[in-house]
Formats: structure tokens, sequence, C-alpha cells
């Protein structure tokens, strides 16, 4: 197979393919780039940084923008600023014009299927074949994950999951239900609590106790970020326990604290959803009269796509670091604990991204057949 790129018809043939143009598929586009290894990046957005763009409008980050840059590029706002989603999606799409990533935007990819000894991957504007595969696709999944009971929620009842949830003019008057208690159901559940009454239901997810940007928070986030990327790894006994943790029951509070949920009136119910009752959902043993429900309960990890037996019986890869030892050449970036808490944030994905980069370039090198070899003077 040879490393350039050529297009036959609609078939494509190169050294690797990179499946998403978010943050984790552009640092490793960056690196690869680095390495002198031909790729492509393939994302059905129209935009780069689309993924961002799409949320809820007052989400901003919880890391610092002096550690959100990716490789080669720092985030351009002040050190200690928390930049919105918006922020983010222009700063990705400015990243992948800044190095000239090779980005085919509005390409979607169907299926990924083995091809003697590499892989076909099969879009809705042709086919790829290629040695190496990078499945940077997000870190957990972008399939809602919605109990089954929410079909027998009454259909006066709005329904929306995070993921479609833009701002509290979207909900309808009346009391609203948030299912979820990670950081992204804690600070939704504490936006509408100012318009509605507001039940948050979920398991406490625990919390960071400084408040983001202040000066403890300073003080102490260069220890917090020190732990996130060396102690709790996949290599240490805390670092695996957390990563199952974090994996299947979401990360602790953030920016919103247990005792601003309090200040606002949010009704805190640690049980999950029991149970439809009457149309209604059953909370404590209660059935709750609400105007709506927010499912915050994260996504579902959905490789049907992947016609590959590379999947472990929780429905997540069997990878190491990104490497799949099952399936020579294909890798995965962007996982939530990939090799660390770190990995699921943009601080950590510049590392995860180097990392597989050098994979697939020791794997170049060995595969070089001696017509590849350059000849002796």
């Amino acid at each position: 197979m040879d490393t350039t790129e050529s297009t036959t018809g609609h078939s494509t043939d190169i050294d690797t393919v990179v499946i998403g143009a978010g943050q984790a598929g552009l640092a490793t586009g960056y690196h690869l780039q680095r390495r002198g290894i031909p790729f492509v990046i393939l994302d059905a957005a129209t935009r780069v940084g689309d993924n961002w763009r799409r949320q809820w409008d007052s989400l901003r980050l919880y890391s610092p923008a002096h550690v959100d840059g990716l490789p080669g590029l720092p985030f351009p706002a002040r050190r200690w600023t928390f930049p919105g989603k918006d922020a983010v999606g222009d700063y990705l799409e400015t990243y992948a014009r800044t190095f000239d990533l090779p980005v085919r935007l509005e390409t979607r990819v169907l299926a990924l299927d083995a091809d003697g000894d590499g892989y076909a991957v099969t879009t809705d504007r042709g086919r790829f074949t290629c040695r190496n595969v990078v499945v940077a696709t997000g870190t957990f999944g972008r399939t809602p994950n919605v109990p089954d009971l929410a079909g027998d929620l009454d259909p006066s009842i709005l329904q929306l999951h995070s993921s479609e949830y833009r701002r509290p003019g979207q909900v309808v008057d009346g009391p609203v239900l948030v299912v979820g208690a990670s950081h992204s159901g804690t600070d939704i559940a504490f936006e509408l609590a100012e318009t509605h009454p507001t039940i948050l239901a979920g398991r406490d997810c625990g919390e960071i106790p400084p408040r983001l940007g202040s000066p403890v928070f300073r003080m102490v986030f260069p220890a917090l970020i020190f732990a996130w990327k060396h102690v709790l790894t996949r290599r240490t006994p805390m670092g695996r326990k957390e990563m199952a943790h974090v994996r299947h029951h979401g990360g602790p509070m953030l920016r919103v604290k247990r005792r601003d949920l309090v200040e606002r009136g949010v009704e805190r119910v640690t049980s999950r959803v029991e149970e439809v009752r009457d149309g209604r959902p059953v909370v404590d043993g209660t059935p709750r009269e609400v105007s709506t429900v927010v499912w915050a309960t994260g996504f579902r990890q959905v490789f049907d796509w992947l016609h590959l037996p590379i999947l472990g019986d929780d429905g997540w890869p069997r990878e190491m670091r990104g490497v799949v030892a099952d399936a020579p050449g294909l890798f995965f970036c962007g996982l939530s604990f990939q090799y660390a808490f770190s990995s699921m944030i943009l601080p950590g994905v510049g590392r995860d991204a180097a990392y597989v980069a050098d994979r697939i370039a020791e794997r170049s090198r060995r595969q070089k057949t001696p017509r590849d070899l350059p000849t002796a003077a």
C-alpha cells in the first residue's frame, strides 16, 4: 500500500485515516504531520468545532485558558479565564487552519472494516483504504443515553437530553426534573433553578472544593493538574478505580458546588428515577408533577459501525493508551481515561495524541519494504 494519497473514482488510498475533527483528532493530525505520515481527518460537521458550538449557551471550560491549548498553539485568552463553548469551537477551527490540517468536512463515516493488512473506511462520500485508523469520535461517544422508562412519561412532559438543552427559554413553565448529577447535570440544574422549581436526581459524584478561578484554586491547580496527568492513570490502583467511576458514573461537580444548589433552592435527591407511575416520574418513592425532564445521563459508546471484534463486555474498546492490540493499525484518541483522568479534558489530549502518532510512525517504519527504502548512492 502506497504511503501517499491516491484517488481512483470514489476510493482514496492513504496511510492513515483519522475519524473525528474535534480536539483529539486535530491534535493527532498535528503530530502525524510532524512525523511525516500522510493522513486525512474525516468529520460529518459543516465546520470544525461545531460539536462545541452545539453545547448549551452558558457552558464554559472547567480548566483555565493557559492549559487549554492544543500542541503548537496556545489558547487565545487571558491566563485564568475559562473560555466559553463558542470560543473553543472557534479555536479548533483556527487550529486546523493554522497548521493546514487536511480535514474533510461533511463526510460521515458509515463503516470500518478490515481490508487485507489494513482497513477500509466507508463514508457517504466514498471509500478510504489505509494502513492505520484513529477513531477520535469523542470522550464518551455521541449517542444520548436515555433510560427506557423515558418512553412511559406522559406526552405532555417535555423531554430534553443534555445534548439538546441550550438555554432556560427552551423549557416550558412549571417544575423541572434534571436526571444525572455529574458536572453537566449540576450546571444545568443550577441554571434552570433561577427561573423554574428544579429537582436534581442522581447519585452524588463528589465535587472539587475550590471555586474555579479563586485564589485557592489558583494555588492548588498545579497540584490538581499533576494528579490528573500523572497520579490518576491506568497504571495506578487509584487511577484504575477512578477510571471505572468516571467511565460509568460521570465526573465530579466542578463549577457548581453543593452549597450553590442549596442556596438556589434546588431539591436534591440522590436516588434515581425509579419508575413511571401514571405518566409521572417517580423519585424517592413519590410521583413528581413536572413539566420538563432534562436527561443529563451522558452518552453511550455505540460502535456498531466498527466491524471488528475489539469491544469489551462493557462496550468500550479493548485498548491501552489508544493502542488496540487485537487489531494492529487501529487506534483510539480522546477516550475517557485513555491513559489518565486528564485524557477527557483539553490539557491531556495532546499527550495521548502524541503517543498514538508515535505508535503509527513506528508501525510505518516497520512496514517499509526494501523498495520503499532509499537507494545507497
